[in-house]
């Protein structure tokens, strides 16, 4: 074997049948309202910068040095911040590391994991990774979480994204206490967009060995760049973690930039406060309209649009896509599924970055 297109059969099976994960379009030319990709439409604390550069130091010789191998003081702020312990604590390169973490210590080609659909599409790839088993349970228009079927899953690990995506409803910690008494796996409460939302499942964990909340600091806390998500869950969950990740996985301006970010607490309140404010806003003006708008508890809005003669659709939906793309507006379209195909989801901006999301969906609306 010397030829390139001979390389597939080296590997895995499953490896050669995978399909990556696909992220927002992330554009390089300027010119574009980038409302696609859920980041956060305000700089972060400017603690952050400081702690980089003082990391940095003189001529950077940090740099030469590997990072503290577990996190240790993030792991320390994380518990200070959530009450909890260090053992309770595990830090990953973004919360995405963290749920690879958690598919590879929980799911076999025997030992399903189990998701909601619509859901992450991150979920069903790290799986097929894994060459695991999956058990998919299916929202119907309502969103209301499916306690039942959920304890009747038999999956090894379940995944629920509260504040859910795409559509921003979050579960409330009754209605996911009802999942964990019931439920004989592992369930993985993905809290991405938790900083957004009224309640949270982490008072949860004190009762609940089979519980791991997941957090990212890529939304509220406008750390997308630097990759650091955690998990929260019981100390035997935490040493099956770390007994699987990387020895260095998240480095040494990572490790300070969050500490720094986690410890301005004021700063970030603020930001949260106005994202909250520029969503419900927007909400209400897309209600107005007749839009039908889930009640998001996230940075984003997930709403069917509509056009001049009150159709919706997929095709309206891609319609309204189509004509913010052209005119270099980007926000998200998921065509696979039939709940969401006649929605858009859109993240919150600036509200300025809104004024031009608004204004051009009403020449849409003259145009459709």
């Amino acid at each position: 074997m010397n030829r390139a297109d001979d390389l597939p059969s080296l590997a895995l099976p499953h490896v050669a049948r995978l399909h990556a994960y696909t992220p927002g379009l992330q554009p390089t030319e300027p010119g574009w309202t980038k409302l696609n990709t859920n980041e956060c439409p305000y700089p972060p604390s400017p603690r952050v910068a400081e702690a980089i550069r003082r990391e940095v130091g003189e001529g950077g010789g940090t740099l030469r040095l590997y990072p503290n191998p577990k996190s240790s003081p993030l792991r320390s702020v994380v518990a200070q911040l959530h009450g909890l312990r260090e053992e309770n604590v595990c830090i990953g390169n973004g919360s995405d590391d963290i749920l690879n973490l958690l598919v590879r210590c929980f799911c076999t080609t025997e030992a399903a994991a189990g998701y909601t659909l619509p859901s992450y599409s991150l979920y069903p790839v790290l799986v097929a990774i894994q060459d695991g088993g999956s058990t998919v349970i299916e929202f119907d228009r309502t969103l209301r979480l499916p306690v039942d079927r959920i304890a009747a899953s038999g999956a090894r690990a379940f995944f629920l994204t509260s504040p859910n995506a795409p559509t921003g409803v979050a579960f409330s910690p009754a209605e996911i206490a009802q999942v964990l008494e019931r439920y004989r796996g592992l369930l993985i409460v993905d809290e991405a967009y938790a900083p957004f939302a009224r309640e949270n499942a982490i008072p949860l964990l004190a009762k609940h060995p089979n519980l791991v909340v997941v957090r990212t600091l890529s939304k509220a806390h406008a750390l997308a760049g630097m990759r650091v998500g955690y998990a929260l869950a019981h100390p035997t969950v935490i040493d099956l973690l770390d007994r699987v990740r990387d020895s260095y996985n998240v480095n040494r301006l990572s490790q300070v930039a969050a500490v720094a970010a986690l410890g301005d607490t004021d700063y970030y309140a603020g930001i949260i406060a106005r994202v909250c404010a520029t969503r419900d806003r927007c909400i209400a003006a897309f209600a107005a309209q007749g839009w039908f708008t889930y009640p998001s508890q996230a940075n984003f809005i997930f709403t069917e649009p509509r056009n001049a003669r009150g159709e919706a659709g997929p095709a309206v939906a891609k319609s309204a896509y189509d004509f913010l793309y052209a005119r270099k507006v980007l926000v998200r379209y998921f065509p696979s599924h039939a709940l969401t195909a006649s929605f858009l989801r859109i993240s919150v901006g600036t509200d300025d970055e809104m004024l031009v999301l608004q204004r051009t969906l009403e020449a849409w609306l003259k145009h459709a």
